[in-house]
């Protein structure tokens, strides 16, 4: 069962995760996110990123380390990780990898209420799913052959391989759905139940 954290914004996980390497500034945290595409599973603005920052200063899980003024900029605050955010930091991910989490993806939903749509209109939409799913699966895997190319290791492309083994499974689902939904006998019993309602 998952434990109640002090902080659980997933932002919070990845700048604990950035702090494990060396003390930054929020805008430094904010860059090397991006430049890593954490950004594909962590979303996050500028001002979200630094209110992330300030809850884990209150729970005690980074720190100021120190406070940089030039000339060129404003004053920034560098911080650190703590050793009880080191030890949030490991807790929390092994239970994340652990622990299956129930979630609440958008597309569940929709196939909660589906039988609200024509079967016939329902199969061509989940066509133009299938497309773009493929789309993405294709485009995801060029951009692992290029950066394997140019030396990434493959833990660093791991939450990539994870993304297309969930789109290749949905993309598998989607194609017996659509067969299920022209079948004449879900089409029949669809318009006995709804036909009216539309």
């Amino acid at each position: 069962m998952a434990k109640r954290r002090k902080v659980s914004n997933p932002l919070a996980l990845a700048v604990l995760a950035e702090l494990l390497a060396e003390p930054m500034h929020p805008y430094e945290m904010g860059r090397r996110l991006k430049e890593h595409a954490k950004d594909r599973n962590i979303k996050y603005n500028r001002s979200s990123l630094y209110m992330v920052v300030e809850q884990l200063r209150k729970a005690g899980f980074v720190a100021e380390q120190e406070t940089v003024r030039d000339t060129q900029r404003p004053e920034r605050t560098v911080y650190a990780l703590t050793p009880e955010g080191r030890t949030e930091l490991h807790d929390w991910m092994r239970e994340l990898v652990a622990e299956p989490q129930h979630e609440y993806p958008a597309f569940g939903v929709s196939l909660s209420l589906l039988m609200v749509l024509p079967p016939a209109e329902a199969a061509e939409l989940l066509e133009r799913r299938r497309t773009a799913l493929v789309a993405e699966v294709a485009a995801i895997r060029e951009e692992m052959r290029t950066a394997t190319a140019d030396g990434v290791g493959w833990i660093f492309l791991i939450e990539e391989e994870y993304r297309v083994g969930g789109l290749e499974a949905e993309v598998a689902f989607v194609e017996r759905l659509i067969a299920q939904l022209r079948e004449p006998d879900f089409v029949r019993t669809w318009q006995e139940q709804f036909g009216s309602l539309q």
